[in-house]
């Protein structure tokens, strides 16, 4: 079973969140979408060109609750193939497993703990299309 398939977002904290983007807007090119929570970057898969997906770019204000109970400034969402048998595994692994579920029609969300306690995010496909 593959793990980790890749990276599906990069999120991190800072005091100031507006003034933050419009330096990376300004000096390295990366621009909000239109709702204005972040950036995304379209990808094709390797082994399915004609698939488009995405990686996104967040920038949360420093008080955010959504990085718990981690305190690190930052948190990295990693893309998996098959979540529920990730998270089995995981669990057998002894790794910290977050019982929170978020279920949306673009994907399944669940959260670990890494020995340093960083938070991890993972998304996995939506329910109707995990293998």
């Amino acid at each position: 079973m593959k793990r980790v398939t890749g990276v599906g977002g990069i999120f991190f904290k800072s005091g100031d969140p507006e003034k933050l983007y419009q330096w990376y807007e300004k000096h390295l090119g990366v621009h909000r979408g239109p709702d204005g929570s972040g950036a995304t970057f379209e990808w094709r898969e390797t082994d399915d060109p004609d698939k488009k997906e995405m990686t996104v770019w967040s920038i949360f204000p420093r008080g955010t609750k959504y990085f718990e109970p981690s305190n690190s400034a930052f948190m990295i969402n990693y893309r998996v193939t098959d979540l529920d048998e990730l998270l089995e595994k995981l669990k057998k692994e002894g790794v910290q497993i977050d019982p929170h579920r978020e279920d949306y029609d673009y994907g399944r969300f669940a959260w670990i703990m890494d020995p340093d306690g960083n938070r991890i995010e993972f998304v996995g496909a939506p329910k109707e299309q995990t293998p």
